[in-house]
């Protein structure tokens, strides 16, 4: 089993794992020879929101090498904070450092009888020498048998398709909601229109964006099979809202990807749950997508 690439785009690899170590303590990437995926699936996640992302190779790396006998592909579970401490050093070295970074490798290597994930910085020293700082990841390399059985939620067809406004808009308004209610109601139609919402015994309140932008489908649309007849009752009336009620700290956790996102496609199937789906770059030419699954949540009456 190798692996070794050198780190190109670091700044936006840095960013795609700082929007997910906010989920997971633990997080899973699985390394092919074209794609990296993210993947954040564990039930205790507070209001069980779940990761499936699939960024290109080549929008992060140069030089990538990749070999072992599961069809070259090496998955492996590792502490997201960790792998942001060593790309944070990679990418921001310290104020006053003595040296200026050239090269990022990130590599597979054995320390102590345990597998790691290397990063090794070269740099060059103000005297002109060059320089070498290492950070090693405690990773768990997974058996094929265990990669098998991870799953994407299956959802049903979504009643409507809506790009959000910038996420970085978004996420202060929520901030000022979450203290008022746990849950929060999100609706959209196909005529542009997206509410944010709460309800309580003591407040109420609004918010509603008019104008946003319908997309026909998203990226999994064409991994799913689709009902000629799904949409032709949302077509009838593009007005009619669809709704879904989420933990609204789950939600709040999903905006911390304003870090990495251009466009955000979001994705209400009716009571069920809500696809988000944040490309990386410009949406014509994305380096990848980083999908979140946010349950809906059923209220006791």
């Amino acid at each position: 089993m190798r692996f070794r690439a050198t780190i190109e785009n670091v700044n936006t690899f840095f960013r795609i794992i700082q929007a997910i170590e906010k989920l997971q303590k633990k997080c899973i990437i699985k390394f092919s020879e074209e794609v990296m995926s993210i993947i954040c699936n564990s039930e205790t996640n507070d209001g069980g929101i779940q990761v499936w992302s699939q960024i290109k190779v080549d929008s992060l790396f140069t030089s990538y090498r990749i070999q072992s006998c599961a069809d070259n592909v090496i998955t492996m579970a590792l502490a997201s904070e960790a792998l942001l401490a060593a790309l944070r050093s990679a990418s921001q070295p310290p104020k006053g450092s003595a040296y200026e970074t050239e090269e990022i490798i990130m590599k597979l290597a054995k320390k102590n009888d345990h597998a790691v994930l290397t990063f090794e910085i070269i740099g060059m020293s103000r005297q002109g020498r060059k320089m070498r700082v290492a950070h090693d990841v405690k990773i768990e390399v997974l058996k094929p048998a265990d990669v098998a059985n991870l799953k994407e939620p299956m959802c049903p067809e979504p009643d409507v398709h809506i790009i959000l406004p910038p996420l970085q808009k978004i996420r202060p308004i929520v901030e000022r909601l979450r203290p008022m209610s746990d849950f929060l109601a999100v609706r959209a139609n196909n005529n542009g229109r997206l509410q944010l919402a709460i309800r309580t015994d003591s407040v109420s309140v609004d918010t509603e964006w008019r104008n946003c932008k319908n997309t026909n489908q998203a990226p999994s649309d064409s991994q799913n099979q689709r009902d000629p007849d799904a949409d032709e009752d949302a077509a009838r009336d593009p007005d009619q809202l669809f709704s879904v009620l989420v933990s609204t700290k789950s939600f709040f956790k999903f905006l911390n990807s304003h870090v990495v996102s251009t466009t955000t496609i979001a994705c209400i199937c009716q009571n069920h749950c809500m696809i988000l789906y944040v490309y990386v770059g410009d949406l014509a030419d994305a380096g990848g997508v980083l999908t979140f699954y946010i349950p809906g949540q059923l209220l006791d009456d």
